[in-house]
């Protein structure tokens, strides 16, 4: 079964770390997403621009329109995700409390629905 790990971090994660612990979790981050692909795992994983670089559309009545930034104004933000395979959702979060920047944010663990079963 597919799950989705939503990496959420708040806008002072990294306040205080130096730039060297910040690059050593970003090569702990490359190295633990090789482990998960490794076991037959790891599906895919990013990490995700920064927040200002975002554009929210929504299509209301018929008319789209777009805004720069975050929709809502958060204390969190969605830093990255991995599309993980586990046997089952206890397998899915024992991988998912193995991502390092779980230390420094929280990650979110959702199994995949197949919207097609809902037809």
């Amino acid at each position: 079964m597919r799950y989705m790990c939503l990496v959420y971090l708040d806008n002072h994660a990294f306040d205080g770390m130096s730039e060297a612990d910040q690059k050593q979790l970003t090569r702990d981050s490359l190295a633990y997403d090789r482990e998960l692909e490794k076991g037959g795992h790891l599906v895919m994983a990013s990490a995700l621009a920064p927040v200002t670089s975002a554009t929210t559309v929504k299509v209301r009545q018929g008319k789209v329109s777009m805004i720069d930034g975050p929709f809502a104004e958060t204390k969190e933000f969605l830093g990255g995700f991995l599309l993980i395979e586990a046997r089952d959702l206890n397998q899915a979060l024992n991988l998912a409390a193995g991502v390092p920047v779980g230390k420094v944010g929280k990650v979110e663990v959702r199994p995949l629905w197949d919207i097609s079963e809902s037809l």
